[in-house]
Order: C-alpha cells, then sequence, then structure tokens
C-alpha cells in the first residue's frame, strides 16, 4: 500500500466521523439545559467518571472545568471499589461516562451514590442501560457507526463524546460569565498563560521607574538614564507626563555640547502608551509596529485623558524574558 492509500483512508475516516458528529445536535434537549443548571448549582466538586476509552473522556472533561473554575476530578471506578469511594461527599455530583451504559466496574459507584441520594449525570448511548436508569439527569449520546474498517473500534463514539463534554463546559462557561482575565487565574503556564499575560504584570512600576523633571538638565536625565538601564526617562511637571527623554536623546545633546539645553526642546513629548490591563502581546505587537522598545503605562481610568496617570513602563526585555513573541 502506497502512501497515497493512506492518505486516502485517513480522510475517509474523517468524512465518517464528521458525518457522524452531526448527530450531536440530538443532545441539547431540556436534559441538556438541565445538567447545566445542575453542574452551575453544585456546592461541592465535580467528579467524573468512566472506564476506558470513557475513561479519558471523563480525564479530559474534568480538566476543562478546573481549567475553566469548576472544582473538578476524575475518579477511577476501578479504584472507586477499593476505598476511593470515600472521596465522594454529599455535596458533590456525579458526571459518569459509558458508551454503553453497561460497564460493569461502574456498579459500585452507581450503588453508593444511589445509597447516599449523590446526584448522577449519566452519559450513555442506550436508554434501557444500567447507567441510564440510574442516573438523575440522563444525557443520550446518539448512537454512531465507528469510522475503523470494523466498524468495532471506538472511534465516533469518542469523538461524540468528548464533543458533547466540551460543548457542556462551553455552555458553563457562558453560564458563569468565564473571561480572559479568569482563565488567566487558573492557567498560568505554558502558551497561553504568555498568551493572557497583562501588561501589570510584567511592567516597571513605583521607585524603579526613571522619572526627571522638566526642569532638570540634560547631565543629570543622562545620568537617571544609565542608573535605571531602561534607555529612557520620563519627564514630569507636578506629577504630569510631560515626555520622554531616551538615552538617543541625551547622548546627541551632550556630544554636541547642548548641556543648557531645556529638556522641552529635545524630549518626545508624544509618548506612546498603554492601559495596565493589555495584554502583554498587544504591547509587543505596538512596539513593533511604532518600532519602539518600551512603552509607559497608564490606569484604564485616565487613558483618554491628557493627563494620564503614569503606572510604570513595559519594556521590550520584560516581554521577551516572559516569552512573549
Amino acid at each position: 500500500m502506497n502512501k497515497y492509500n493512506y492518505i486516502k483512508l485517513a480522510k475517509q475516516s474523517a468524512a465518517k466521523q464528521i458525518s457522524e458528529l452531526k448527530k450531536i445536535n440530538k443532545v441539547f434537549n431540556n436534559s441538556f439545559v438541565k445538567a447545566v443548571e445542575l453542574i452551575y448549582q453544585c456546592r461541592g466538586k465535580v467528579i467524573c467518571a468512566g472506564v476506558g476509552k470513557s475513561g479519558l473522556i471523563a480525564r479530559k472533561v474534568s480538566a476543562t472545568l478546573s481549567s475553566v473554575g469548576i472544582s473538578s476530578f476524575f475518579l477511577s471506578p476501578s479504584e472507586a471499589n477499593h476505598g476511593d469511594l470515600g472521596q465522594i461527599d454529599k455535596k458533590d455530583l456525579l458526571l459518569v461516562f459509558s458508551y454503553s451504559g453497561n460497564t460493569t466496574e461502574l456498579t459500585s459507584i452507581l450503588k453508593y451514590t444511589n445509597r447516599f441520594n449523590i446526584k448522577i449525570i449519566g452519559f450513555a448511548s442506550k436508554p434501557d442501560s444500567t447507567l441510564i436508569k440510574a442516573s438523575d439527569i440522563k444525557i443520550l449520546i446518539p448512537s454512531v457507526k465507528e469510522a475503523d474498517p470494523t466498524g468495532m473500534v471506538p472511534t465516533s463514539s469518542t469523538s461524540i463524546t468528548l464533543l458533547l463534554g466540551d460543548c457542556l463546559a462551553v455552555a458553563l462557561m457562558n453560564k458563569i460569565k468565564f473571561s480572559k482575565e479568569r482563565f488567566k487565574v487558573f492557567h498560568p503556564g505554558g502558551n497561553i498563560g504568555q498568551t493572557l499575560l497583562l501588561v501589570k504584570d510584567i511592567m516597571v512600576s513605583g521607585s524603579k521607574i526613571p522619572i526627571i523633571k522638566i526642569t532638570s538638565n540634560i547631565k543629570e536625565a543622562s545620568n537617571k538614564i544609565t542608573k535605571y538601564k531602561l534607555g529612557l526617562a520620563v519627564v514630569m511637571k507636578k506629577n504630569i507626563v510631560e515626555g520622554i527623554l531616551t538615552d538617543g536623546d541625551a547622548r546627541r545633546s551632550l556630544r554636541y555640547n547642548l548641556k543648557s539645553q531645556n529638556l522641552k526642546n529635545i524630549m518626545n513629548s508624544n509618548p506612546v502608551f498603554i492601559t495596565e490591563n493589555s495584554t502583554a502581546s498587544k504591547a509587543l505587537a505596538i512596539m513593533n509596529k511604532r518600532k519602539i522598545t518600551s512603552l509607559l503605562v497608564t490606569s484604564d481610568r485616565t487613558s483618554k485623558s491628557k493627563n494620564k496617570n503614569l503606572k510604570g513602563i513595559v519594556h521590550i526585555h520584560s516581554l521577551l524574558q516572559f516569552g512573549i513573541k
């Protein structure tokens, strides 16, 4: 078999799964709405359980819920039979996944939760299955054709269950008014964390800002720029930003013996500002577009005011150190 046949088979498998995934719309009914509301109202933990491929789906759903701020963990039904049932509290809610709905390893969990009146949302494809019968909210996964040559290996069935879990999570995200800022709290690492990093998280602030008075001379300004190592100083007059003086501006003035030159005639009186709650990636984009290495940071409240409130400075070196690209 040549490589073109492999590609052809892969495309056929993908097409089959895409076709089967369209059946997901059958799930979006009153039971789905009740499931979203019950998870939202849960005052304990959302426990996801499943065996085999369904267990992997349950792990993923649990991880997604946790990353958006809904307290969740995965419980292995096999381990539950050997003492882990003690992790389940009466305030908790169980999301149990089983495509057939008749997985024998789930028996102990179902008996335990029914005994202590712990709510279950069951996900299965067979309406007369053990799981569906034991569930408080019954989510029927559409019966689908698997995409492998035998029609037996979990392919389309796992894809549609995973999609269902993601749709449930997205509905909950809208319910809790999920935002980028909240996501950053739960996901500070990796590429996503870098993307959501805010300017205020990495800017230079307070006593680390090189500030000079409008009445300062060039030598004083040059010394300040050298000391703070940011390549510039902020020129202020009565706590109002008048402009910035760069290292290049100062050196050129000293080179041409313009020590007595008024800073107002040398500085850049139109520095570029960014708000403290802007993303770091936006700051880098502005720097690249304007061909500059620093931005002055202002508060959101005074961003449109002529007299902006200086909160800090964000330098390109800081962005690169945090991996912003």
